[in-house]
């Protein structure tokens, strides 16, 4: 455990702020490299239950060498403690690179370079090439959640790092970090929302009659091939069904000529560690696998993750990661299927644009100018975006 990243040796007394109660004690910020130094307990309270925030999904990224040594991401959590109990917490890593963020500085730190300047190191508070949006600041009281964000600024302020990108925070925390001078920048990601459906043909009945008869038609195509469909956990997925994931997992990386970030003993690592959090979708011809997809899962929602196929097959990816998880968020009475990065043709099948965050700060006060007008004029188009993508809805007008 690391106390501070700019390298004191105990760790620094906070002050409450002045939302605290009055209190004997003050608050104790730390910063940690390794997460199996922390309960998963303690830390797990903190999170409001969300697979991605919890000490197994972020610790096995750790026990897995997916983060860490030689990958670019250092783990170097802030937290903050009152009596030896951790209050607040925040996943925080030095990266040496931009990948695997899904929210792009490569043109800033381009800009960097070309003026002599050093990007990296920088400090990222995200969930590692996870792009679901959510609280990053954990913890139950606001109070204590903001006095962690201003310990985090104060921190890099006194380092050398060039910048601190804190990616996919929830509405209120980023309204905490443009107030405590971040830069906000807005993306677009596609949700489906359950508004109640007792089935799929329930949700149909709610989209207008182009849409209806187009999804109709890729779910017949794809019930064309023959396949026949199993949802595992991560007790009932067996050692050759995790091998057949990731044989498709890096089956599509290579088709989009790129390197996965995460390899086969993360995911079953995942699963022994959180069983309950980790759903996977099978389509088999004849009992042979033929093509499978990767979801997490908690109380309100089902997010998809990852999926491929060892042959094409028109329409399956639809199926299996769209219509199949929207069913299934159906069944259990899930409130959302988020359906990960990017994606316009999300809307088509059902999925609702909805605005993401990140905040930024950055050091030289040149790019920090820059950078703000530049994210004026982004926010503006994300609007306009937003307008064009309410005008092509994919729901009847009367919803």
């Amino acid at each position: 455990m690391r106390n501070n990243w700019a390298g004191a040796t105990s760790s620094r007394p906070f002050p409450a702020t002045t939302a605290d109660p009055p209190v004997s004690t003050p608050l104790s910020l730390r910063f940690v490299d390794r997460l199996s130094d922390i309960e998963p307990a303690a830390w797990d309270a903190l999170g409001r239950g969300r697979i991605c925030l919890s000490h197994a999904f972020l610790g096995s990224l750790e026990a897995t060498g997916c983060v860490g040594p030689g990958t670019g991401w250092r783990p170097n959590h802030a937290t903050l403690w009152r009596d030896e109990r951790l209050v607040a917490a925040l996943p925080l890593y030095e990266k040496d690179h931009s990948w695997g963020e899904y929210v792009f500085d490569w043109a800033w730190a381009d800009a960097y370079e070309r003026h002599g300047l050093a990007y990296y190191p920088k400090w990222l508070a995200a969930v590692p090439f996870t792009p679901v949006p959510g609280m990053r600041l954990l913890g139950g009281e606001p109070a204590h959640r903001q006095a962690l964000l201003a310990g985090v600024l104060e921190q890099i302020e006194a380092s050398a790092a060039s910048s601190l990108h804190l990616l996919f925070p929830e509405e209120a925390e980023g309204e905490w970090m443009r107030a405590a001078g971040l830069l906000l920048r807005h993306g677009v990601q596609f949700h489906w929302m359950n508004a109640g459906y007792a089935c799929f043909d329930d949700f149909l009945a709610a989209l207008n009659h182009d849409k209806r008869k187009k999804i109709r038609q890729d779910r017949r195509r794809a019930a064309s091939h023959g396949l026949s469909f199993r949802w595992e956990d991560g007790t009932s997925a067996t050692a050759a069904d995790w091998r057949f994931f990731h044989r498709c997992y890096r089956t599509t990386y290579a088709l989009h000529r790129a390197t996965p970030y995460l390899d086969a003993d993360f995911f079953t690592e995942l699963a022994r560690r959180a069983p309950q959090g980790v759903r996977l979708l099978v389509a088999e011809r004849d009992a042979t696998p033929v093509a499978s997809a990767f979801f997490l899962s908690d109380a309100d929602a089902l997010y998809g993750r990852y999926w491929g196929a060892v042959e094409y097959l028109p329409c399956l990816h639809f199926e299996l990661c769209y219509y199949r998880a929207i069913e299934y968020c159906i069944a259990h009475r899930l409130a959302r299927f988020e359906g990960g990065a990017q994606g316009e043709h999300k809307l088509a099948r059902g999925l609702e644009p909805v605005v993401t965050r990140s905040a930024h700060w950055l050091r030289d006060p040149r790019f920090r100018d820059a950078v703000d007008r530049f994210l004026v004029r982004e926010r503006e188009g994300v609007g306009f975006y937003l307008d064009e993508l309410s005008e092509r809805s994919p729901f009847r007008q009367e919803r």
